[in-house]
């Protein structure tokens, strides 16, 4: 029996701190689907509200029964409020580790990101909405590692239509989901520009009449396959030195078929 764990409770038994005879570590154990409101650090100072969701885990010992869930959420309550950037991110798992006393502590935040773009000619300003995920992990001896997903709606258009019609060519809005692991951290809106600068062309909120000429103009000058895009994103992380490793993905909702059209590259990095 332990101690009370504060003034006027009853002694309770630590069923979690028992012993297991199964001799079977446990890789990951922790809470999930755990959704928190953020206020995160964007651009030129500006803060942007979102709601993450959480996975939190660490890993179990053999010799230990289970572990201690409600730690993961009074982490969460004491530092989430002031969680403001990846590196916060990496301050709360080495909270966790040390909280749970574990060898290793992983935590990964899903949440939608916003990004304010002016539109190209009129300059009418808008939000573009891009799904994030930061994951740290944490390990003895103060060992880390952060990494970084961005999904970021982008257009394309296909070379091959071009060459072959006599006029017009089929388009479509595409994702790109780029995922790198970090030497040091990155800006969201670094990862979202990579995206949009290998495409055919940007993706706006909001378009005036002189914009939509400018964008249907520009994708049409800059063709790009799917294999183009995923190729062109590659080659901008392989220059990045803050990038360890890189995997890059994406997805063509084709306007012409029935279905998505899709390619992946990964770093040799690993």
């Amino acid at each position: 029996m332990n101690g009370p764990a504060f003034p006027g409770a009853v002694a309770l038994a630590d069923v979690q701190a028992q012993a297991d005879q199964r001799n079977l570590p446990i890789e990951a154990v922790g809470v999930s689907a755990v959704r928190f409101p953020l206020t995160l650090d964007g651009p030129g100072g500006r803060r942007i509200p979102t709601v993450a969701t959480f996975a939190m885990t660490v890993a179990l010992p053999a010799r230990v029964k289970g572990t201690h869930m409600s730690r993961f959420i009074e982490v969460l309550e004491e530092l989430g409020p002031d969680l403001r950037t990846a590196e916060d991110l990496v301050a709360m798992v080495r909270r966790v580790r040390a909280r749970l006393e574990a060898t290793e502590a992983a935590i990964e935040m899903r949440f939608p990101y916003f990004v304010r773009k002016a539109a190209p000619v009129s300059g009418v300003a808008s939000l573009l909405d891009c799904d994030v995920t930061w994951r740290a992990e944490a390990r003895r001896g103060g060992e880390r590692e952060l990494a970084m997903e961005v999904a970021t709606p982008v257009t394309s258009l296909c070379p091959c239509s071009k060459e072959i019609s006599d006029y017009g060519a089929h388009n479509q809005r595409s994702s790109v989901r780029i995922d790198v692991r970090l030497a040091a951290a990155m800006r969201i809106e670094e990862l979202v520009a990579i995206a949009e600068l290998a495409a055919s062309c940007e993706v706006y909120g909001l378009l005036k009449r002189p914009d939509e000429k400018y964008v249907t103009e520009k994708a049409y000058d800059n063709p790009k396959f799917v294999e183009d895009l995923v190729r062109d994103v590659a080659l901008a992380l392989a220059r990045e030195p803050r990038v360890l490793a890189y995997t890059v993905e994406a997805e063509n909702f084709e306007s012409i078929h029935n279905h998505s059209a899709y390619a992946r590259i990964r770093s040799a990095r690993l």
